[in-house]
C-alpha cells in the first residue's frame, strides 16, 4: 500500500463552508452580528469583538450516489464524488498554522517528532530501490509555516526523512556531481567514504553513521532515477491535458502527475503541499471572492485527475489519497482591522477533508456539523483518529508502531487515537 497526501501547506486551510459543508442557515443570518453562543469561551487567531455571520457566496448541488453537497467551485471533484469519502467532521487541538501542521503530520504541535511519512517508511520500508521511500513536492512557491519539520524524521534515523524534489532545475539539490567530476570518479570517492564510515560505525556503533552510508548510496542511484521520473515530457498529450500539466513548469498540476509517477515506481509516501488557501480577506489577493476561485481552479482539476489516473491504471485500490488542510474556517467574516474584504479566520472545531482509494468507502459522506457549521453534531474524527486510520489502511497498527527515544516508546498518535472503521470498506 502507498499513500499520497495532498495538503494545503503554509498559511492554508480550505474554507469548508464554501466547498463541501453547505449551510443554508448562514444565508438567513448573513452579515448580521454573530450569535453570542458561538463566541462564549472561544479563542480566535485574529477576530476581535463581535464578528458578523458570513454565508457562502457560491452555489451548491448534490452529487454522486450519496447526494453529498459540493460547491460550484469544484466541478471536477463532482466527477469523482463516487470514488471519494468526504469527512465533514474533522477537528483538531490547534488553531494556528505551524502548530496545527505539526500536529497533523507529526502528532504533536511541538518540534522534534517524526513526520507521518517517516513513520510509514520506518514501519513499512521502501519498495523503490533507486528512489526515496518518502518524497515531498511543493507548489505555490512557499513551504509550510512549520517548515521542513513536517517531513522531517525527528528522532528516527535520518534515512527516513522526506526528500523534497523540485520540478525545475536539479530535482534534488546537491545530488548532482560537482563540476569536473564524472560518475566513475564519484563512485570511487563514495567507495572510499563508505569504507571510512564503516570503520566509524564499527568503532562507535552510531546508527546515524549507517544512515549516512545508505543516504550517500541512495543519492548516487538517484542521480539517474530521479531526473527520469521527474521528466513528464514523455507523458501522452491526453494525460497532460487531463491534469492540466505543462512540462518544465512548477505547478500543483505537475505535482499531481508526478505523484502518480512516483507511486507507480514504488515510492511509499508522497506528500504534496500547495500554497494559496489562506483566505483571511485582509486584501483582494486573499479573500474568498478573488483568491478562493483562483485556487480551486488551479487545484481541483489535477486532484480529480490523480484519482481518475490511478483508477484507470489499476493503482487506486492500493494507493490511499488524502486531501486535507490543518484546520477549518469560521462561519463569520474576519474583518481584521476593519477590512472590507470577505474572509474567514482559523477554526479548529470542525472542518472537511476527503479520502479516496486504499480501502476507503467510496461515495461516503461522513459526519455532520450544526446548522451554522461551527461545531460537530455527529461522527467526530480527531486528527489522531485520522492518523490511526491512515496507518490501519496501510496495514499498520498505530499502537504498535513505536520507537524508543530517551527512555520512552513514542508513536505517531501519541497517547490516544482510534481507527475510524466507519470510513473504511
Amino acid at each position: 500500500m502507498r499513500l499520497t497526501f495532498r495538503h494545503g501547506a503554509s498559511r492554508r486551510s480550505p474554507p469548508q463552508q464554501d466547498l463541501f459543508d453547505y449551510k443554508p442557515a448562514l444565508e438567513k443570518l448573513d452579515r448580521q452580528p454573530c450569535p453570542e453562543e458561538l463566541l462564549e469561551g472561544e479563542r480566535f487567531a485574529f477576530i476581535k469583538g463581535r464578528p458578523k455571520v458570513l454565508a457562502s457566496a457560491y452555489k451548491f448541488e448534490r452529487v454522486g450516489q450519496s447526494g453529498g453537497w459540493v460547491s460550484e467551485l469544484l466541478p471536477h471533484f463532482k466527477t469523482i464524488a463516487d470514488d471519494a469519502a468526504v469527512v465533514r467532521s474533522m477537528h483538531t487541538d490547534q488553531f494556528n498554522h505551524a502548530p496545527a501542521q505539526l500536529f497533523l503530520y507529526t502528532g504533536s504541535p511541538i518540534l522534534g517528532r517524526p513526520s507521518m511519512g517517516s513513520w510509514v517508511t520506518y514501519g513499512l520500508g521502501n519498495e523503490a530501490e533507486d528512489l526515496p521511500g518518502f518524497v515531498v513536492l511543493v507548489s505555490g512557491g512557499i513551504t509550510p509555516s512549520a517548515g521542513k519539520s513536517v517531513w522531517g524524521s525527528g528522532f528516527l534515523p535520518s534515512v527516513y526523512q522526506g526528500v523534497q524534489c523540485r520540478t525545475t532545475g536539479d530535482p534534488v539539490l546537491f545530488a548532482s556531481d560537482p563540476k569536473g567530476m564524472d560518475r566513475a570518479s564519484r563512485r570511487r570517492s563514495l567507495d572510499a567514504l563508505a569504507a571510512l564510515n564503516e570503520m566509524e560505525a564499527a568503532r562507535r556503533g552510531d546508527p546515524e553513521t549507517r544512515s549516512r552510508i545508505e543516504q550517500y548510496e541512495l543519492a548516487f542511484r538517484m542521480q539517474v532515477s530521479v531526473p527520469e521520473v521527474m521528466d513528464i515530457k514523455g507523458e501522452d498529450a491526453k494525460t497532460l491535458e487531463m491534469y492540466g500539466a505543462e512540462p518544465g513548469k512548477a505547478s500543483f498540476a505537475n505535482n499531481c502527475l508526478l505523484a502518480r509517477r512516483l507511486v507507480e515506481r514504488g515510492v511509499r509516501f508522497v506528500q504534496l503541499f500547495d500554497w494559496g488557501w489562506d483566505t483571511h480577506g485582509t486584501n483582494p489577493s486573499d479573500d474568498i471572492i478573488t483568491q478562493l476561485p483562483k485556487q480551486c481552479q488551479q487545484t481541483n482539476r489535477p486532484a480529480a485527475a490523480l484519482i481518475k489516473d490511478l483508477k484507470r491504471r489499476g493503482l487506486l485500490d492500493e494507493t490511499l489519497v488524502v486531501w486535507s488542510g490543518e484546520f477549518g474556517r469560521t462561519c463569520m467574516n474576519e474583518e481584521r482591522d476593519g477590512s472590507k474584504y470577505l474572509g474567514r479566520d482559523h477554526h479548529p472545531h470542525c472542518y472537511t477533508i476527503w479520502m479516496a482509494g486504499g480501502g476507503v468507502k467510496p461515495g461516503l459522506v461522513h459526519g455532520e456539523t450544526n446548522e451554522l457549521g461551527s461545531r460537530i453534531d455527529s461522527g467526530a474524527i480527531h486528527v489522531h483518529d485520522l492518523q490511526a486510520t491512515i496507518l490501519h489502511a496501510l496495514g499498520v497498527d498505530h499502537e504498535k508502531l513505536t520507537y524508543r527515544f530517551q527512555g520512552r516508546d513514542y508513536r505517531l498518535t501519541d497517547v490516544y487515537g482510534r481507527v475510524a472503521h466507519e470510513l473504511l470498506a
